[in-house]
């Protein structure tokens, strides 16, 4: 079965860096459209930023010039890279994997703590 597992996240310094990554089994991952979700406490889950099978990214505006994300098809591996952190970053980041129909092919990791003291 379809398997995302985060990894990277932890505690750092506003202003700090962290890289995220979400390695894929049981999928043809090149298919997939890949995306980075967060969830702060309190708070609805919302997007970080997506990649498409061709490349082309998306990103929340409270991200824009700060993460970039990326995918190594040959790895099966999406990541994060987080630049200029901010404690409002803190939150739960979720890996998703996505393909229409998405009702049928619609994938989560279990997350991984991300958290940013001031």
């Amino acid at each position: 079965q379809v398997q995302l597992v985060e990894s990277g996240g932890g505690l750092v310094q506003a202003g700090g860096s962290l890289r995220l990554s979400c390695a894929a089994s049981g999928m043809i991952f090149s298919d997939y459209t890949m995306g980075w979700y967060r969830q702060a406490p309190g708070k609805q889950r919302g997007l970080v930023a997506l990649i498409n099978s061709g490349g082309t990214t998306n990103y929340a505006d409270s991200v824009k010039g700060r993460f970039t994300i990326s995918r190594d098809n040959a790895k099966n591996t999406v990541y994060l890279q987080m630049n200029s952190l901010k404690p409002e970053d803190t939150a739960v980041y979720y890996c998703n994997a996505q393909k229409r129909p998405v009702a049928f092919y619609n994938f989560w990791g279990q997350g991984t703590q991300v958290t940013v003291s001031s």
